[in-house]
């Protein structure tokens, strides 16, 4: 197998998401060229001179993105543009990105020494469209109180769920990578009671132990996204998701980053959040919580990179 990226790391104290869109009319590959030779030193060079760092930086394609640079063809079996999930009350909204850097450090420092150095190369070619600086919340909690990422697979089922197998042999060792930036509804969230709360997450506050399932409600997020396939199997992504905000402005959040060896099984578990399952029976943390992106990526091998390096 083709070397991943590093898509199955564990969350760290500090991360800077970004999303850049190409501007029209210009020639991105000598830019691309080079960032595919700087995200292999950026890795290279942290994980030598801070070993312990936990340091990574992770580069995602988008679709139109995959086409204009002329990336190979066929393309990964899922990569498409996102389309939006429309339900009742709520919507997944589709937004554009041609390329999403996820980086990660303990120390912040190397967090933006990073993203400077992505800056420089993409600036004269690109528009930055989101930056977002995520950070470790106490043990690792949401915004909103909760533990987050507690469903996540551990161990070798990391692998397993986030990275293309035998499936789309051209595409073995890369990533679907989806993100959406949360804001959420703080006042309201707060308005109500510990007990009410739980029963949106479908999880104790205090010790993130899950409910029973005759307890549990049906439209909790819990309930909502432990998918199974037709045979029963459990189905999983991994998680990578970070607390952000501006409190003077009112602008508290949650980054959700996913990564799957199958796009198809983030796609079900938004749409059992959005549409409901059954129909209607949406997810209710959504009326505290509102995405306002939604962007599809692939994550290509570091081999796949090192081929459209610059100094390849």
């Amino acid at each position: 197998m083709d070397q991943s990226q590093n898509v199955t790391d564990y969350p760290n104290n500090n991360t800077i998401f970004m999303v850049w869109s190409f501007k029209d009319q210009i020639d991105i590959k000598p830019a691309f060229e080079k960032l595919c030779s700087l995200v292999s030193n950026l890795n290279n060079s942290y994980t030598i001179r801070i070993p312990n760092g936990r340091s990574s930086c992770v580069m995602g394609v988008g679709h139109d993105a995959w086409i204009r640079l002329g990336l190979p063809t066929p393309l990964p079996k899922e990569l498409v543009n996102f389309e939006p999930i429309i339900g009742d009350k709520h919507t997944a909204k589709a937004t554009d990105g041609d390329l999403h850097f996820h980086l990660r450090a303990q120390n912040v420092a190397i967090c933006f020494d990073m993203a400077m150095a992505i800056t420089n190369v993409l600036e004269s070619v690109a528009e930055c469209q989101e930056e977002v600086h995520g950070f470790r919340y106490w043990d690792g909690r949401s915004i909103i109180g909760f533990v987050d990422g507690t469903e996540n697979p551990i161990g070798d089922e990391r692998q397993f769920f986030a990275v293309v197998g035998d499936e789309d042999s051209a595409y073995k060792g890369g990533s679907y990578l989806f993100v959406q930036k949360y804001f959420h509804n703080m006042k309201n969230w707060e308005n109500l009671s510990t007990e009410d709360q739980e029963k949106v997450i479908g999880r104790s506050k205090m010790n993130d132990i899950e409910m029973a399932d005759d307890v549990k409600p049906t439209n909790s997020h819990s309930a909502l996204t432990a998918i199974t396939d037709e045979e029963g199997n459990e189905l999983k992504i991994v998680r990578d998701n970070m607390p952000f905000g501006n409190p003077f402005k009112g602008e508290v959040g949650t980054y959700f980053i996913s990564y799957a060896s199958k796009f198809g099984t983030t796609r079900k578990m938004l749409e059992n959040m959005f549409i409901g399952n059954p129909p209607g029976n949406y997810d209710r943390i959504l009326d505290f919580s509102t995405a306002e992106t939604g962007t599809l990526f692939f994550v290509p091998t570091l081999d796949l990179l090192d081929d459209y390096s610059a100094e390849s």
